[in-house]
């Protein structure tokens, strides 16, 4: 069965992340598919934008903790998102964590309902929010991500759209996209792929700078007894060792 579907209408490809099993946790697999999703829509001369949403009250857990992806992986998806000639959308209507506040500061366009939560909760599984900050880091309010990465505190679509998390939020994100939407169909395929080029260069180049870096301090983190602790824990349903 697919994790990521696709359907298309008015020129935008529709990407649906559909693991509602896991809450659409970035498994191996999942990376995979979405990833091929994204080539195919890119590829596409009929496509004009690429939505990426998802099915369930969740719209990504972050990495699977039993099928985790290698970083590797996690920071090429990342890449081909920031990279594809065509503007990427991310619709939220629920639940975003950890590695999938990764998705959403790839994408070129945020938008969530006003009910949709937002927490790194890296640090409460003994890891950090390493691979993600490369395009987390040149695209958000550096203050706020001090907090929330160091706190793993929960926080709100209004606090996400004042941090520059997402582009803009209300209470129906399908309202709120339309005229996003429609103003990506009235604009030239290679004007558009020209000036997401502008506006992503710094950030690929925070990606050329620091992604080695980062992918061995993941590697390392996730192989640490803190991180064994911290899952184990999180799988369990009780606090870890540390929490006082």
């Amino acid at each position: 069965m697919s994790l990521v579907t696709c359907t298309h209408a008015r020129a935008v490809e529709t990407l649906t992340l559909d693991s509602p099993h896991n809450r659409n946790a970035l498994s191996t697999a999942l990376v995979g598919e979405l990833a091929e999703a994204l080539t195919d829509a890119g590829k596409d001369t009929g496509v004009r934008a690429i939505v990426l949403t998802h099915t369930g009250n969740t719209f990504s857990a972050g990495a699977d903790l039993k099928d985790p992806p290698p970083p590797d992986a996690l920071v090429a998806l990342l890449r081909q998102i920031i990279e594809l000639p065509k503007p990427v959308v991310a619709r939220v209507t629920g639940h975003v964590r950890a590695g999938g506040l990764g998705l959403l500061a790839a994408c070129d366009i945020a938008a969530a309902s006003a009910e949709a939560t937002f927490a790194f909760t890296e640090v409460r599984i003994g890891v950090a929010p390493a691979v993600i900050s490369l395009p987390l880091l040149p695209r958000t309010d550096p203050r706020a991500l001090a907090r929330y990465y160091l706190t793993g505190e929960r926080f709100d679509a209004a606090e996400a759209t004042r941090t520059g998390l997402l582009t803009t939020h209300g209470a129906d994100v399908d309202t709120t996209l339309a005229p996003i939407l429609d103003g990506l169909r009235k604009s030239a395929p290679d004007a558009l792929a020209e000036t997401k080029r502008l506006l992503t260069a710094r950030v690929l180049e925070t990606f050329d700078r620091d992604a080695a870096d980062l992918t061995a301090l993941s590697a390392r983190l996730f192989s640490s007894p803190q991180a064994r602790e911290g899952m184990t824990a999180f799988l369990e349903r009780r606090d870890a060792a540390w929490a006082v």
